[in-house]
């Protein structure tokens, strides 16, 4: 890396100046529009548990609403009343239903249970509603970060062009990039071209909140394609580069800002871990061709 760059490393002891926050709502401001909002998910999930002969009955006449938005909400109430242990993305998935029914089955609540614990409840519940509008705006703050991303890299290099998702929408795939990748459906949010040469891709995540084994699984996710891409590209004698746009508050939190540095300093020149506010100053023309 070249000298005028200062490492990730170097901005710890400042870290919490260096960091972008996302504001949030507040507890109970937010109550009177959540149970606006959820009351005919509730309803509804109501009128199907009513008349559901069983909970594997009721997840497949959750499975057949046909409006997306309504669908997943009930499916939300269906694992939080029947089945917690069955994964969320399976749930979201409505071909899913009877592939769920099969292996998750056997562990569902009765019915009659559901029937009786759901009646106990008020019409709206102030409490489910709460927990359903926590996943009202989940991946936003990441979609607000690429999006703060992309106008920060047009101001900054006007003659480089950007590719990727600017909010929500699918992640590139590598495979769509280079011939022969080595892992074709290696998504990445963003990348940087002069001409038709790939200076860098990029990944970029928002964490509120992060610790423990979710540090090692994310660390280990970026070590894995920071080697996978380097690899590739020194085969074919390219010099793109990899960098890693990670903000938020989680970013102080157990040992993710060391293993970040770590990850940096195993490439050096290569790879770039940084925060929005960090940029300017690191991101430079020179380094991504360098």
């Amino acid at each position: 890396m070249p000298d005028a760059v200062k490492s990730f490393r170097s901005y710890k002891a400042e870290g919490h100046l260096w960091i972008t926050l996302s504001t949030g709502e507040y507890y109970p401001d937010i109550l009177p529009l959540a149970c606006e909002l959820y009351k005919p998910v509730l309803v509804t999930f109501g009128d199907l548990l009513k008349k559901a002969h069983s909970s594997t009955d009721l997840l497949m006449a959750i499975s057949l609403v046909s409006e997306q938005w309504m669908r997943i909400q009930l499916a939300r109430v269906f694992r939080k009343y029947v089945s917690p242990e069955t994964p969320v993305e399976m749930l979201k998935k409505k071909r899913a239903a009877a592939q769920i029914c099969e292996h998750f089955g056997p562990g569902f609540r009765a019915v009659t249970e559901v029937q009786k614990r759901f009646y106990e409840r008020p019409i709206p519940d102030e409490a489910l509603c709460a927990v359903l509008w926590e996943y009202k705006d989940r991946g936003k703050k990441g979609y607000d970060l690429t999006e703060r991303l992309f106008i920060l890299l047009r101001e900054q290099f006007p003659e480089l062009k950007l590719s990727g998702p600017e909010r929500a929408g699918k992640d590139v795939l590598l495979g769509s990039i280079f011939e022969n990748y080595t892992k074709p459906d290696r998504p990445i949010d963003f990348l940087i071209c002069e001409g038709g040469e790939v200076l860098a891709v990029g990944l970029a995540r928002y964490d509120s909140d992060r610790g423990g084994a979710q540090e090692d699984d994310r660390t280990g996710q970026y070590r894995d394609c920071a080697s996978e891409v380097l690899s590739f590209a020194r085969e074919r004698g390219m010099n793109t580069k990899v960098i890693f746009l990670n903000d938020g508050p989680g970013l102080l939190l157990g040992s993710m800002w060391n293993d970040y540095a770590y990850l940096e300093e195993l490439y050096p020149g290569r790879v770039m871990v940084t925060t929005l506010r960090m940029i300017p100053e690191r991101l430079t023309l020179e380094w991504l061709k360098a």
